[in-house]
């Protein structure tokens, strides 16, 4: 198989041993455990999505596993502005923050709570929360100006993306006008399961996000569209758990990947990949990032 280098430089303005990242959702809601990910091969770690005030969430059942993924109606459950002491002590040249928030005001200030973040990912994507994430994120105005306000902190700024869209190339674009470091595509594809013996959605939110294996394709084919469509780094997500699907997405644009899903099934996964990945004598990443479109 295919072999690359470890990376050599910043990759969208972030330190990454790697080129795989812990997605936001998984393990990021404690130093611990970000922590433990980071140890365990992890290029880089997002934290769990911070908003303006603490959520408690969606009420259960919150997660549950499907053909080929897992769907979730976590509902952002974050503990807002006292996560910072949470992460006060956590290496941060590779940490970077999820945050999200209802306005583009909501967003500055919640960024403005991390002087020491690596960078920003910001939460335009989630599809289970009203008045946050997907619900303003489909919007290319509000996804520019929250993009911009966030940039105003010098920092940075990763805009995760909703394959929810008519057109992702449009948002793509919004955020690339407003600043925006890197894209990251995509977050999870909004769904549903019926549970025929109880005659009712078996989520406790009715629907929620499909994430895993079965939304791989979806995401290499958002990759490839916004490869064409901007001009900035995009971090591939979605579906990955292993060294071929982390080269697959670099072909079709990915500079990068995050990996969530995974995650739940093998908490050495990327341990795993990267011993399949990597060589001393592999070739430079940025030789295969795009090639499929030539």
């Amino acid at each position: 198989m295919l072999k690359i280098k470890l990376p050599d430089k910043k990759i969208a303005g972030v330190s990454l041993k790697n080129h795989m990242l812990l997605a936001a959702g998984i393990l990021g809601t404690t130093s611990a455990s970000l922590s433990r990910m980071l140890s365990k091969g992890a290029g880089g770690v997002v934290t769990k999505s911070i908003g303006p005030v603490p959520i408690s969430g969606h009420k259960g059942p919150a997660l549950i596993p499907v053909d080929a993924g897992l769907m979730n109606a976590m509902g952002l459950p974050n503990p807002s502005k006292e996560f910072v002491n949470e992460i006060a002590n956590l290496p941060q040249e590779n940490v970077v923050i999820s945050i999200f928030g209802g306005t583009p005001k909501e967003f500055g200030e919640v960024a403005s709570w991390f002087e020491n973040a690596s960078a920003f990912e910001l939460n335009l994507s989630c599809p289970h929360a009203e008045g946050y994430g997907a619900s303003i994120g489909v919007n290319p105005r509000v996804v520019k100006e929250c993009t911009e306000i966030v940039k105003t902190y010098n920092k940075p700024v990763w805009v995760k993306l909703t394959p929810n869209v008519t057109d992702i190339k449009t948002i793509g674009k919004a955020a690339e006008d407003g600043g925006a470091d890197a894209i990251v595509a995509i977050n999870t594809v909004k769904a549903m399961r019926i549970s025929t013996e109880l005659r009712r959605p078996v989520l406790g939110n009715k629907f929620g996000g499909l994430s895993g294996k079965a939304v791989f394709p979806i995401a290499v084919r958002s990759i490839y569209d916004l490869y064409d469509a901007v001009s900035i780094p995009i971090i591939g997500c979605g579906g990955i758990d292993s060294a071929d699907n982390v080269i697959e997405m670099m072909m079709a644009g990915a500079s990068a990947v995050e990996i969530g899903s995974a995650v739940y099934e093998d908490i050495d996964i990327f341990e795993k990949i990267a011993a399949d990945l990597y060589s001393a004598d592999g070739i430079d990443a940025s030789e295969i990032v795009g090639c499929a479109h030539e």
